[in-house]
C-alpha cells in the first residue's frame, strides 16, 4: 500500500485539480509540506507519495513502480478531480519521465501534465558532508532547518548516482502531455544544455530557470515564485494551454 500525505483545498472551494508529488533522493514526504500547503491553498488537492527506488538499471521497471504507486494513491482518493498533474523532484522527476515513457500505464495514473523539477544530469556526484549537501540543495534557512531536523532524511543520498539508463529514458522520453521543466541556475547537479535540448524536442514543454536557486528548486529561497509558476502552469493546462494572463505592455 502506498504511503502518502494529503493537503486539501480550503473548505467551501471547488477543487481545481489533483497534484501528485514524487520526492527525490533522500527526501521524505515532510520535505514537501510547505509546497503542498501552498498549492492546496489555491484549491488544488495535493498528495505527496513516497518516492520509488529502482532495484536495477531498468527504466521500464522504475516507471512500473511509480505507476503502481500513483494508481494506488490516486484511486485511494475520493473523487479525483482532473487535471491530474505529476510533480517530480530530482530522481522523482526521473521516475515521472520514466513512467511517461512506458506503455500500459493504468488510466487512473495517466497524468494530464507533468512538472519535472531539479532533473539531475548524468555522471556521478560528490556533494561532501551534510553541510556541503545542504549548500547543494538550498540556501533557504527554513528549508535547511527542516531537512536537518527531519530524522527520515537520508543524508548523503545525493552521492547516489542516478543510473544512466534511467536518465537516458528521462531525457529521451516521448512525453505527449504538457511539461513544465524547473531548474535553478545555481544547481550544480543540473545539465542545463540537456534541459534546453529536451524542452525544444517536446511538443508542449516550457523550461523555467529560477535565478539563484539550487538543486531543491521547489523549496529554495524562491519557493513562492516557483509555486506561482506551477500554479500558472496548472491554470494554463486547465485552459487548454492558452495563457490566462498575457503582458501587452511593460516598461520593466
Amino acid at each position: 500500500m502506498t504511503e502518502y500525505t494529503d493537503h486539501h483545498a480550503p473548505e467551501g472551494l471547488r477543487t481545481r485539480g489533483t497534484i501528485l508529488v514524487v520526492p527525490g533522493r533522500g527526501e521524505t514526504r515532510a520535505t514537501y509540506t510547505r509546497l503542498g500547503k501552498r498549492l492546496a491553498a489555491d484549491a488544488y488537492r495535493v498528495r505527496v507519495v513516497d518516492a520509488p527506488t529502482p532495484d536495477e538499471d531498468d527504466p521500464a521497471g522504475f516507471g512500473a513502480l511509480l505507476a503502481a504507486a500513483a494508481e494506488d494513491a490516486v484511486t485511494g482518493a475520493d473523487g479525483v478531480v482532473r487535471p491530474l498533474v505529476l510533480v517530480g523532484a530530482d530522481r522523482g522527476a526521473v521516475a515521472v519521465a520514466a513512467l511517461l515513457g512506458r506503455d500500459g500505464v493504468p488510466p487512473a495514473a495517466q497524468p494530464d501534465a507533468v512538472v519535472l523539477a531539479g532533473l539531475p544530469g548524468s555522471g556521478a556526484t560528490a556533494v561532501g558532508d551534510w553541510e556541503e549537501e545542504l549548500d547543494v540543495r538550498t540556501a533557504c534557512p527554513a528549508h535547511r532547518g527542516a531537512l536537518t531536523g527531519d530524522t527520515g532524511i537520508r543524508r548523503g543520498a545525493l552521492d547516489e548516482a542516478v543510473p544512466e539508463a534511467l536518465l537516458s529514458a528521462a531525457y529521451g522520453s516521448d512525453v505527449g502531455v504538457p511539461v513544465l521543466l524547473l531548474a535553478g541556475d545555481a544547481d550544480p547537479l543540473a545539465d542545463h544544455g540537456a534541459l534546453v535540448r529536451t524542452a525544444k524536442s517536446l511538443p508542449h514543454a516550457r523550461l523555467s530557470v529560477v535565478r539563484g536557486a539550487h538543486h531543491d528548486v521547489l523549496n529554495d529561497m524562491q519557493h513562492r515564485s516557483v509555486a506561482a509558476e506551477i500554479v500558472t502552469f496548472l491554470e494554463t493546462v486547465r485552459n487548454e494551454l492558452v495563457p490566462v494572463v498575457t503582458v501587452e505592455s511593460s516598461t520593466w
